[in-house]
Parts: C-alpha cells; structure tokens; sequence
C-alpha cells in the first residue's frame, strides 16, 4: 500500500529549471512524485525529468498530448524512454489515437492518463466549444473510452471521480487536480475540491500545485494536506 504522502504530486508550475529543482530538494521526503507541464519543460527539457528522477522522484510528465495517432505514438515513446511514470494524451483525441498511444507506452512502464474535461472548465463552457453533455458526463464517457483503448489511468476533477470510477472499474488509476486546503483561493480552477473530499471520493493520487509551491513553508503545506488525505481513509490505510 502507498504511503499517503506517495500520492501527492507536486505542480512545478513555473518556467525555470533552477526553481523547480529547488522545490524538489525542499520537498524532499514530503511528496512522492513531481509533474512536468508544458510550461517548465521546454526549458527543462528530458534534462531536467532525469535530474527529478536522479533525485529519487517518479514524474508525472502532463504534456497532453493531441494529434494524429502517429504522431502521438511517437511522443508517447519519446516520453517513456525518459522514464516517467505518467504520461498524459487528452481523451478527446478519438479512439485511434488513444489506442496508438497505450500501444507506444506498453511494457514501458510509463502509465498513459487521459485527460478528460478541464477543470477550469464548467458546464457553460464545455456548450460553449460544442459539447451537449454536462462536465460530469462527459469525464464519464471520455473515461470510459480512453480505458477501452487501453489507458491505465484518468486524469478528472474530484467532482466527477465517483462518477468515473463507476464507469472503469477499481482496476483503473483516477488522478485529480484542482485539489484546494479550505480557504484557499480556487485560482482558475473551476471545479475545485479539498484533499480529503478528493480522496473519500475514490482519487488514487492528487496534483497539487499553488497550494504547497507559493506557501509560506512548502513542506508544512505539504505535511498539512498529507494530513487531511489521511483523516479520509480507513484506518488501515493511513500511513
């Protein structure tokens, strides 16, 4: 069984390789994995992911990748010889592309997550770009494509995750953004929940970012949302 502080993921969310190795060294023992977004790694680049790595850190690379199958399949692979734990292609790509993804990351060790619906998005927005469903339905039904054409895991809002689960199983990781302490400002999160409602909701891992990197104490941050995930499991589980 994870540690709690092992399902913690840590948004680097910044443009500068300097900072986001120093909030790994601060966070050091704290939290188990890393993401790498798409605003740090054109400068980090692969270099950065294997210094994260050689520090004793998974990495969550979200990339989100959408383009054609090929295309795709060819990034993913790029991804997986990095190393990294998770790789992220968004669910809306279609079937084909979701399958030639899982395809690339298979025997790698590199688990694809699909992205299904923001969650700085709300349901007017979603109509907005042409979705008839709700933001709840339609997680639910990306999820349950993605994980037919063989993504390990779902990247949704804690507000849909039961909704989800539902849909792909127990088998399936459910990883949740837009993770906030009580008080905290939501930012351009939309859909927001606390650590401890995300995790009695059924979420296996949470990305937390703001919350732990701009407090005044990023590891106190992270030892007080560790906390709040552990006061929502079963006792068995809380270590």
């Amino acid at each position: 069984m994870r540690a709690v502080k092992e399902r913690i993921i840590v948004a680097l969310d910044t443009d500068s390789p300097e900072d986001a190795l120093a909030t790994v060294k601060a966070l050091s023992g704290e939290v188990g994995m890393f993401k790498v977004g798409m605003e740090l790694f054109p400068r980090g680049g692969p270099d950065l992911v294997r210094r994260i790595r050689d520090a004793g850190f998974d990495v969550f690379l979200d990339l989100k990748f959408h383009d054609i199958p090929n295309t795709v399949a060819g990034a993913v692979r790029s991804a997986a010889a990095l190393g990294v734990k998770f790789a992220t292609v968004h669910a809306s790509g279609g079937r084909a592309m979701l399958a030639a993804a899982a395809g690339s990351a298979r025997g790698t060790g590199t688990t694809i997550l699909a992205v299904t619906v923001l969650t700085s998005l709300d349901d007017l927005d979603l109509s907005e770009v042409g979705f008839s469903l709700s933001a709840a339905d339609a997680a639910a039904h990306l999820a349950d494509l993605a994980v037919a054409e063989g993504a390990g895991g779902i990247v949704c809002s804690a507000k849909e995750v039961e909704a989800v689960r539902a849909r792909v199983g127990k088998g399936v990781t459910l990883v949740t953004p837009g993770v906030r302490m009580p008080g905290d400002a939501a930012g351009d999160q939309k859909r927001v929940v606390t650590p401890a409602e995300a995790i009695r909701r059924g979420a296996d891992y949470l990305v937390v970012g703001r919350p732990i990197t701009k407090a005044a104490d990023p590891p106190a941050a992270a030892r007080a949302i560790a906390a709040s995930m552990r006061g929502a499991l079963p006792e068995a589980g809380r270590e």
